[in-house]
């Protein structure tokens, strides 16, 4: 049995959907927050089959209030890979993937959308990966991909949405198990929150039951891709 290493970033945000998606394959989860009193992070990947980043909300790499445990989950995302181990980012985690890559971050505004996610080829995830799906993300700051990246789906303007490294790792620059509570929570946590908040929650609320039937082939791929089965 697999388990995996899962990093939150704030009180709200949480692997959402995707939780049932694991259970079911009998792959286990740790949730680690070094954002509470007393909370740390692993020291080093043992006991660990791979790690998985969460988003952060309004925090940012590069710009905005910064992710307090910004070095430390560097060198812990190093060190998964360096092992070999799959590293799974979503929203501030896949910012956080790139950089521990070889990559980099670049400044953009704090967003809340709902876009529709366009693979850039029909055989991504072992043609798993859909089309055309919605992506929920709240986010700040993108990603500056490494080298040997390779861009699984973009957005409307041509920018990285799924984006894979280091053969079995992948970053998606939202959250695909995103529920319209979770947003909602995360809107009340913090005192900074995106531009056009209300027509994005009403945007994830229209597309939720979409989200959840595109989330069960996405994550066959993931799995697949990562190792995790």
């Amino acid at each position: 049995m697999k388990q995996l290493c899962v990093i939150q970033h704030t009180e709200t945000e949480y692997l959402g959907l995707i939780e049932d998606h694991l259970e079911g394959r009998n792959i286990r989860f740790t949730y680690h927050r070094p954002f509470a009193a007393g909370g740390t992070l692993p020291g080093t990947v043992e006991g660990y089959d791979g790690l998985v980043l969460l988003g952060g909300g309004p925090y940012g790499i590069v710009s905005g209030h910064l992710l307090p445990c910004l070095g430390a989950e560097l060198r812990l995302a190093a060190s998964f890979l360096e092992a070999g181990l799959p590293v799974i980012g979503f929203g501030l985690g896949a910012i956080v993937l790139s950089v521990a890559a070889g990559g980099g971050a670049e400044e953009a505004p704090l967003r809340f959308r709902v876009e529709q996610a366009q693979a850039t080829g029909p055989d991504h995830l072992g043609g798993l990966l859909p089309r055309s799906f919605p992506l929920a993300s709240y986010v700040r700051d993108r990603p500056v991909l490494p080298p040997d990246a390779e861009i699984l789906s973009m957005d409307i303007d041509g920018k990285p949405l799924i984006f894979t490294v280091n053969t079995n790792s992948i970053g998606v620059l939202g959250h695909p198990g995103m529920k319209r509570g979770m947003a909602e929570d995360l809107v009340m946590e913090f005192t900074e929150t995106p531009d056009n908040t209300v027509e994005a929650l009403e945007a994830l609320g229209a597309a939720q039951a979409e989200i959840a039937n595109c989330l069960t082939g996405l994550m066959v791929g993931l799995v697949d891709h990562t190792g995790l089965m």
